[in-house]
């Protein structure tokens, strides 16, 4: 069995949190050990006292600023890091990166003790190139790739990434991928009422249920869905939207006019049988965003047997594809989804046949099974070749 120093997020949730906290689970349950770092203790630079261990079994590094995005760690966070690295001595450390300055010295801090570095790199893209956001995250690419290129190995998604990279000098041998996983017997469909189903339907009402559900900021793209919605009949339909983000104030004030019968403002939530019940009792998942990786929430919808309409951004394009749900372009995403959405409100049988061919297609390539299974093989791999 492999130790594993995993570098990640538990907090704020998001996609890296729900990647970090499932993976560990199921390497953990196959016996290997996981020690845990992440940032969770709010310090200044100021402050000399040493905070290993100080919120739970793992090891909790200081940090400035903490978003969804970003992280800012304390000044002495990278020393904090490279003692744990020595007391834990680790087979290996996998680093699944959080966007924060400590990443880029993660390639000296392993060479130096001697222990192979693992990254997983998921920071969202659009390999055509064709917005703003899109460029924007271009520079986030750039940014890391000479880091990536020091890593031992370097987990990615889909082949449309690895091109990004390897345009940007990260050698493609040094690349591996492994598309995320999900739990096909969490994320099912609906079988059966309980009690946590029967309270999220209360809530919902009983309109027809069609949903986004992740992080409400730019890159999104929510404002589309939420125009395209507006401007489309939807008589006994309801949208609801499901997280919090930077966004989300401008978006409910923008938007105030669309009352609770065609639109809820859900907020953040973390309880996942919560999260489950909704996907269950969606019809459709809307994900309209204009740079992606390979979205976990897309893949739980898929899963779930909800019918999804999804860009052709990052990843997402060939996970959907072929059948497996609806693939819009990036470009004019409200003109695209004022013509989907009456088709999918006016035909419930053929939003049906759509979600059956998602779950099949998450069966056959996306598993959390088959995730960890590919993840146990590098790692083997990469320990081999010490």
């Amino acid at each position: 069995m492999v130790h594993v120093a995993w570098l990640g997020k538990k907090s704020p949730f998001c996609g890296n949190v729900t990647y970090g906290n499932s993976t560990t689970k199921e390497l953990k349950a196959r016996g290997h050990k996981i020690s845990f770092i992440h940032f969770d203790n709010p310090s200044s630079s100021n402050s000399s006292n040493p905070l290993f261990l100080a919120n739970d079994p793992d090891v909790s590094l200081p940090y400035l600023i903490k978003s969804q995005v970003y992280t800012i760690p304390s000044p002495r966070a990278e020393k904090e890091l490279r003692l744990s690295l020595e007391r834990l001595k680790p087979d290996i450390v996998h680093a699944s990166l959080t966007l924060s300055p400590l990443d880029f010295r993660l390639p000296e801090l392993c060479n130096e003790i001697n222990v192979p570095l693992i990254g997983t790199f998921h920071p969202p893209f659009d390999a055509k190139n064709r917005n703003l956001t899109a460029s924007t995250q271009q520079l986030t690419y750039q940014l890391y790739a000479p880091s990536l290129a020091k890593f031992d190995k370097i987990i990615i998604f889909s082949e449309p990434q690895k091109n990004v990279l390897e345009k940007l000098g990260v050698p493609k041998e040094k690349q591996i991928i492994i598309p995320n996983g999900v739990d096909e017997n969490i994320w099912k469909p609906f079988c059966e009422k309980s009690k946590k189903y029967d309270q999220v339907k209360n809530k919902l009402g009983n309109e027809r249920i069609f949903l986004y559900m992740g992080r409400i900021a730019n890159e999104k793209n929510i404002e589309a869905l939420l125009k395209s919605w507006r401007q489309t009949k939807t008589n006994n339909c309801k949208l609801v939207i499901v997280g919090d983000g930077p966004m989300k104030p401008t978006l409910e004030n923008s938007f105030s006019n669309l009352g609770k019968d065609k639109l809820i403002w859900w907020g953040s939530e973390i309880d996942l049988e919560t999260r489950v019940a909704i996907m269950q009792i969606a019809e459709v998942f809307f994900l309209p965003s204009l740079v992606e990786g390979l979205s976990l929430s897309l893949l739980e919808a898929m899963s779930t047997g909800t019918a999804c309409v999804a860009t052709d951004a990052g990843a997402d394009r060939e996970v959907i594809e072929n059948g497996a749900g609806i693939v819009i372009s990036t470009d004019n995403v409200v003109t695209q989804l004022k013509t989907i959405i009456p088709i999918l409100i006016d035909h419930p049988s053929f939003t049906k046949a759509l979600g059956a061919k998602g779950r099949a297609r998450v069966l056959k390539r996306y598993t959390i099974k088959k995730n960890i299974e590919a993840l146990e093989e590098l790692y083997l791999d990469v320990l081999k070749s010490i």
